[in-house]
């Protein structure tokens, strides 16, 4: 059984027994063969069909040259109005950056959205399944200052994580990015409470002050937080624990309400993950009683739950309030 990338060049190397061995007219086989673009006339959720990803290995393999470059980017491009060829483009950005850098230019500005997606997701710094990039991190940014204003969602969800990927590492600049955009007022507003809130969704996990602020977020609100409840304190794997607390603001707050379990590793030491509530406005004195439950699911695949005491945390705009232990009584 083969997994997605070994399916991937095992049908590129099959390709290779059939197409023609001179890359410049396997190239022309490629495109010819192609069938019309995804619908231009949307704007988001249009992915395209994996079945394309083979022919994107085959310009690698085979037109990763400087005397193919023209025509393996030309390539690439009417690939990605049928299936996005980040992977791809990726190692011709290592290999040509000054040359691929300056047709990315160009696709920035095409009329299709694909290849304008593209531009940016081709050169985000993570993707968990493509080669790593040796640019700088900050290198697409020019690409992003054109992108951030298109109006086509698909683009910008991509800008937002392009931003998100960033600001793991440098969140001062994306930061300072997203403040900049807002004054040059070339995307809608709410398309840009959109990017900027997406941008900023791993800063606002860790509690970063800067990226609360810009969010609208008062980094130290004025409000009591009560003890949590809980409706037990004993737990089972496959069960669902439920707490309940309340929020009272001394003066009008506009409040994200998030948690943090403490959950206990294969070694006994505890890692924490947050968890959305929700986003409220309180005027002055007003009081709100939230409840939220989380099911502790035993059949994930993606994590374990190991037997022990576990810690519930309120995190409200980036800050630690109360917490409440509970106890796993087995593991899975």
């Amino acid at each position: 059984k083969l997994e997605l990338k070994e399916r991937i060049g095992h049908i590129a190397s099959v390709l290779e027994n059939h197409l023609d061995p001179d890359f410049r007219v396997a190239a022309k086989q490629i495109t010819m063969a192609l069938p019309p673009p995804l619908d231009p006339s949307k704007t988001d959720d249009d992915f395209g069909d994996f079945i394309f990803a083979p022919l994107g290995e085959f310009v690698v393999r085979h037109g990763l040259s400087k005397r193919h470059l023209k025509l393996s980017l030309r390539t690439l491009k009417q690939l990605a109005m049928r299936f996005s060829m980040e992977d791809s483009l990726r190692y011709f950005i290592n290999e040509f950056p000054e040359a691929t850098f300056a047709e990315l230019n160009k696709w920035s500005k095409d009329k299709n959205y694909h290849v304008r997606r593209l531009v940016s997701e081709g050169t985000r710094p993570r993707l968990p399944w493509s080669v790593r990039l040796t640019t700088n991190i900050h290198r697409p940014l020019e690409l992003l200052n054109i992108l951030h204003a298109d109006p086509t969602r698909y683009v910008t969800r991509s800008v937002a994580n392009h931003l998100n990927d960033i600001a793991k590492t440098d969140p001062t600049v994306v930061i300072g990015i997203l403040k900049r955009w807002r004054k040059l007022e070339q995307q809608r507003s709410d398309e840009l409470d959109w990017i900027t809130a997406h941008a900023l969704r791993t800063l606002v996990k860790r509690g970063n002050p800067s990226a609360m602020e810009v969010l609208g977020y008062r980094v130290q609100p004025r409000i009591a937080v009560s003890p949590i409840k809980l409706t037990m304190d004993s737990i089972a794997p496959g069960e669902t624990i439920q707490f309940q607390f309340e929020l009272t603001a001394a003066r009008d707050e506009r409040l994200m309400v998030d948690y943090v379990i403490d959950f206990v590793k294969a070694n006994g030491k505890t890692t924490g993950k947050v968890f959305k509530i929700k986003q409220l406005e309180l005027a002055k004195g007003q009081t709100q009683t939230i409840t939220k439950r989380h099911p502790l699911r035993a059949d994930a695949t993606t994590f374990t739950l190991y037997p022990g005491k576990h810690w519930i945390t309120l995190q409200i705009n980036g800050q630690r309030y109360s917490s409440v232990a509970f106890t796993l009584t087995r593991s899975v």
